[in-house]
C-alpha cells in the first residue's frame, strides 16, 4: 500500500489562503424558507417529530417549549427574544445597532475586516438564559454573533444585550483579527455548533473548495436526535393490528420495534433505601451494558467536551466509537476534576459515585422536557430519605437557607458564557482540606467567601469526623504532576493501576505520565493495555510513543483489532514508523489500512487545522515528508496564525536540512500577528533553536531570550536559554536564568543538574553542593547523582 498515494488523495486541498469576505447583505429569506432542511432526510430514515407525535403526543406535550426544542429556530416575531428596536451597546470600543427592515432582523456591527456593515438575522441559536444569533457568510458558513440576548428577567440582571467576552486580553483585543471575534473560525456554526443543536446534522465540507453545504433533517434537537431515525419503527407500528396493545407487543425490545436505540430500562428495578445502612440502592443493579449505559452516552454525545471522529457515528453505539472524550485537562478541570471551563456535565458526571451506581440522567431529569422531576432538594429526595438528608443534622444549615439545598454543597454552579450557571454533576462531598492542598475551590467557600479554606475545612471535619470523608483523592496525583511534584511518576501510575478510580481520572493520569516518565513506567502501562475501559486502554497506547518501534510493535500492533475506535486510532498512530520499515504482504496492508482509518477520522474535521496537523505529524512518522509538507501548509491555508503547524514545518525543513527555510517559515509565523504571548514563545524558542544549528549564537540567544519571557511559566525555555548564555560564555547570567526557573519549578532535575554543573564549572563549591543536596532529596536514586558528587568532590581537594 502506498501511503503517500493514500494521504494525497485526502489531502487535496488548495494551499491559497481563502479570502477574508463580508457576510450577505441582501433582505431576509421568507419565513419557511429553510436552505439547510435536508431533501434527502427521509432516505437516512429520518421522518421527523410531527410523525412522532401521531402516537407519542405525550411525549411531544413535553419536549415542545424545551431547550431541545428551541435549540436553533428560524427567525420569526415568536422566536427573536432580543431587543432590535434600534438598540445599541457598545462593547470593544465597536458600538453595534440592532434593528428591524423589511420584515426581518438586523444588526450592524464590524465584520471580518473591522468595518461596520448591516447583517441579516438568519437563525436564532438557544433560548435560556441567553439567545444568540447566526448570520449567514459566503462558503456555506454560519457565524455565531458575539453579542448575545440576556433571557433572564430584569430582576436577575437580564433583558439586555451583552458581549460573550466581556474581559478582552491586552495582549489580544477582541477586535476582527482575535481568533474568538465572531467572524473567526472558532465561531462558525457548522463546525464548533451545529451537529449538538439539530438532528441528524450532516456537516458536508468540500474541502477541496474549502466550502460548506450543511443540511440537517429538523433544526433542531428532535426526537430522532436520541431515537435513531424513525422510518423502521413507524413501519412497525404500521403493521400493528388496530387497536393492538397486547403484553407481548409492548414487551418488544427496541430492536424489533424497529429503533436502533434501547433508551428503555427493562429489569423492573427501583431505587429503595437499604434498611441496613439507610442509603438509597437499587433493587436491581443496572447492567453496565444496554439501555441504561446507551441512555448516557445518547445523552453524552453532545453533553461533553469531546472531538468527533466519525462523520456518521451510528445511533446507540458507544461514545468511543465517534468522539474522544476530553480528559481532565488542567485548561479544563481543576485537578480534583471540579469543572473549570466549560464541559458539559458527562466528564464530570462519569467521575460520580452515583454514576458508578447506576444512577442515570432520567433518574433526575425527565427526558423530553428536560426539567428536573421535582424541585428543589425534593428531587434528591426520590431516592436519598429526607428525615436523613435534608435536616440540619446533615446540612447544618438553616432549614431553607441557601445552605440547605442539596445542589449548593454537592453541585456548586459556576457561570459561562457569562450569564449561564452550570452545575457540577461530579456530585462530590465538599473538600475543603483539598482546597488547602491542591489550591481547588470547594462549596463552602463559594459561599462563605469572607472565610478561608482553612475555617471551611475544621468546620467540616467538626461534622464529620470520621476520616474516611477525606481520605485520598486522585487529585492528588494530578496535582503533583501538574507542579513536578517528586513523588510525580509514582503517584501517577498507581492512579492509573487503580480500577476502582474513575476512568476518566485513570486516563488522566496515564496522559500526565508521558511528561513524567521514568523506565518503570512501561511495565505498568503494558497490564492497562488490557484494561476493561477504553479510555485507559486508548491513553495507554499513546503513551508507547515513548518507547523503541521494537516495543511498539510487540505492544500495539494487536490493538489495531480493538474494538473501540479511539483505542485503534492511537494504536495505528503509534505504528506509523513501521511504514519506513520496508514491510509488504499482510503486514503492510494491514497496517495500511489502520492508517486509513486514522486518515478518515482525521478528515471529519477537514474545516480545522489541526486535523492536518495530525495528518501531517502522521505523515513524517511514516517517513512521508511531502505528505508532511502538504498537510502543514493545509493547516497554514486555514488559519496562518496556527503556531503548531509553523513549528512543525519549519523541524520538517530542518530534518530535511533545509534550515534557511525553517528560519523563514518561524519569522513569518513572527509576522503574522495577532499571535498570542504563547504562541510567541514556541516561534522564539524554535527559531532560537535553528539559529543555534545555524552557528548564529547571539541571534539564538536572543530569541530564546523572549522564548523566557514570553512563557515564564515554560521551564524547558528558560533551562535552554540558560545553556545558551552557557555555551555563549555568559555563565553567571545563566545561572541567575536557572535560579529564577527553579523558583518556579523547585523538582524540574535538568535545572537542579545545570545549576551543580554550572556553579561547580566557576569553583562555587557551596552553591553547587546545595543544589546538589537538593537533588540528592527529590531523587535519591537519580543515577547522574554520583558524578556530580565526584565533580564537586574535585572541587574541595
Amino acid at each position: 500500500m502506498d501511503l503517500r498515494a493514500l494521504c494525497l488523495a485526502l489531502l487535496l486541498i488548495p494551499l491559497a489562503q481563502a479570502a477574508d469576505v463580508p457576510a450577505e447583505t441582501a433582505a431576509p429569506r421568507p419565513t419557511g424558507s429553510d436552505p439547510h432542511l435536508d431533501p434527502e432526510r427521509a432516505q437516512r430514515g429520518f421522518v421527523g417529530a410531527a410523525l412522532c407525535a401521531e402516537c407519542h403526543k405525550a411525549e411531544l406535550d413535553l419536549w415542545t417549549g424545551s431547550d431541545h426544542d428551541l435549540a436553533m429556530t428560524q427567525v420569526t416575531p415568536d422566536t427573536v427574544l432580543g431587543n432590535f428596536d434600534d438598540a445599541e451597546i457598545e462593547a470593544h470600543g465597536v458600538t453595534s445597532r440592532f434593528f428591524r427592515r423589511d420584515g426581518g432582523y438586523f444588526v450592524q456591527t464590524d465584520g471580518p475586516d473591522g468595518e461596520l456593515r448591516d447583517y441579516p438575522i438568519r437563525y436564532t441559536f438557544g433560548w435560556s438564559p441567553l439567545q444568540q444569533y447566526l448570520i449567514e457568510f459566503p462558503g456555506g458558513r454560519l457565524q455565531a454573533l458575539g453579542l448575545a440576548w440576556d433571557t433572564r428577567s430584569p430582576e436577575q440582571g437580564g433583558q439586555r444585550w451583552f458581549h460573550l467576552y466581556p474581559d478582552a486580553d491586552p495582549d489580544s483585543p477582541m477586535d476582527h483579527s482575535n481568533p474568538l471575534h465572531w467572524t473567526a473560525a472558532d465561531q462558525t456554526w457548522n463546525h464548533q455548533c451545529a451537529d449538538c443543536h439539530s438532528t441528524d446534522l450532516q456537516k458536508r465540507y468540500d474541502a477541496e473548495q474549502q466550502v460548506y453545504d450543511t443540511r440537517y433533517a429538523e433544526i433542531n434537537v428532535a426526537c430522532e436526535a436520541c431515537h435513531g431515525p424513525g422510518a423502521r419503527h413507524v413501519a412497525w407500528a404500521k403493521a400493528q393490528p388496530a387497536g393492538e396493545n397486547t403484553e407481548s407487543a409492548a414487551a418488544t425490545d427496541a430492536a424489533g420495534r424497529g429503533l436502533l436505540v434501547d433508551l428503555k430500562d427493562r429489569d423492573g428495578g427501583l431505587w429503595q433505601t437499604n434498611p441496613e445502612t439507610g442509603k438509597p440502592a437499587r433493587s436491581v443493579t443496572r447492567s453496565p451494558q444496554g439501555g441504561p449505559h446507551v441512555e448516557i452516552e445518547t445523552c453524552a454525545r453532545c453533553h461533553s467536551r469531546r472531538g468527533r471522529i466519525q462523520d456518521a457515528p451510528i445511533p446507540g453505539e458507544p461514545l468511543h466509537q465517534g468522539f474522544r472524550l476530553a480528559l481532565l485537562d488542567p485548561a479544563l478541570y481543576f485537578p480534583d476534576g471540579q469543572i473549570k471551563d466549560e464541559v458539559f456535565v458527562h466528564g464530570s458526571f462519569i467521575q460520580s459515585r452515583m454514576y458508578h451506581q447506576g444512577v442515570v440522567c432520567s433518574d433526575c431529569h425527565e427526558p423530553h422536557s428536560l426539567e428536573l422531576h421535582a424541585e428543589g432538594n425534593a428531587v434528591c429526595a426520590r431516592c436519598h430519605t429526607a428525615t436523613r438528608y435534608d435536616s440540619s443534622e446533615h446540612h447544618h444549615h438553616p432549614a431553607g437557607s441557601t445552605g440547605a439545598a442539596c445542589v449548593a454543597c454537592h453541585m456548586p454552579q459556576r457561570f459561562y458564557m457569562v450569564v449561564d450557571e452550570r452545575a457540577d454533576h461530579s456530585l462530590r462531598v465538599p473538600r475543603p482540606d483539598l482546597s488547602l492542598k491542591l489550591g481547588t475551590p470547594n462549596a463552602c467557600n463559594a459561599c462563605h467567601q469572607d472565610k478561608d479554606a482553612a475555617w471551611a475545612a475544621t468546620a467540616v471535619e467538626t461534622w464529620y469526623p470520621n476520616p474516611a470523608h477525606r481520605g485520598p483523592h486522585f487529585g492528588e496525583a494530578l496535582h503533583a504532576a501538574d507542579t513536578n511534584a517528586p513523588d510525580a511518576t509514582e503517584r501517577l501510575l498507581a492512579l492509573a493501576a487503580d480500577p476502582v478510580q474513575p476512568a476518566i481520572a485513570r486516563a488522566s493520569a496515564l496522559d500526565r505520565l508521558r511528561d513524567h516518565a521514568d523506565p518503570t513506567a512501561l511495565m505498568t502501562v503494558q497490564r492497562l493495555l488490557n484494561d476493561p475501559q477504553a479510555q485507559v486502554r486508548a491513553q495507554a497506547v499513546r503513551f508507547l510513543d515513548l518507547a523503541d518501534l521494537q516495543t511498539r510493535v510487540e505492544l500495539a500492533w494487536p490493538l489495531l483489532s480493538d474494538p473501540a475506535l479511539t483505542v485503534r486510532l492511537e494504536a495505528a498512530r503509534v505504528l506509523a514508523p513501521v511504514m519506513t520499515q520496508g514491510i509488504d504482504g499482510e503486514l503492510a496492508d494491514r497496517l495500511s489500512a489502520a492508517l486509513e482509518e486514522y486518515a478518515i477520522a482525521e478528515m471529519v474535521n477537514a474545516d480545522r487545522p489541526e486535523a492536518h496537523l495530525n495528518l501531517g505529524l502522521l505523515a513524517f512518522e511514516a517517513g512521508e515528508s511531502r505528505v508532511a509538507e502538504q498537510a502543514y501548509r493545509t493547516a497554514l491555508s486555514l488559519d496562518r496564525r496556527f503556531t503548531p503547524a509553523r513549528v512543525n514545518l519549519a523541524d520538517l525543513y530542518r530534518a530535511l536540512g533545509r534550515e534557511s527555510e525553517a528560519v523563514a517559515e518561524l519569522t513569518a509565523g513572527l509576522a503574522a500577528e495577532p499571535v498570542t504571548a504563547s504562541e510567541r514563545a514556541d516561534l522564539h524558542h524554535a527559531l532560537g533553536l535553528a539559529q543555534v544549528r545555524s552557528q548564529r549564537l547571539d541571534a539564538a540567544v536572543e530569541d530564546l531570550a523572549h522564548a523566557a519571557e514570553l512563557s515564564p511559566q515554560n521551564s524547558r525555555y528558560a533551562y535552554v536559554y540558560a545553556v545558551a548564555l552557557d555555551g555563549a560564555g555568559r555563565t553567571p547570567e545563566a545561572i541567575s536564568v536557572l535560579e529564577a526557573a527553579q523558583e518556579k519549578a523547585p523538582t524540574d532535575r535538568d535545572i537542579l543538574i545545570a545549576l551543580i554543573q554550572y556553579n561547580a564549572r566557576l569553583d562555587r563549591a557551596d552553591a553547587a553542593e546545595r543544589w546538589l543536596e537538593m537533588l540528592r532529596v527529590q531523587a535519591p536514586d537519580d543515577p547522574t547523582l554520583k558524578q556530580l558528587e565526584e565533580q564537586i568532590g574535585s572541587l574541595r581537594r
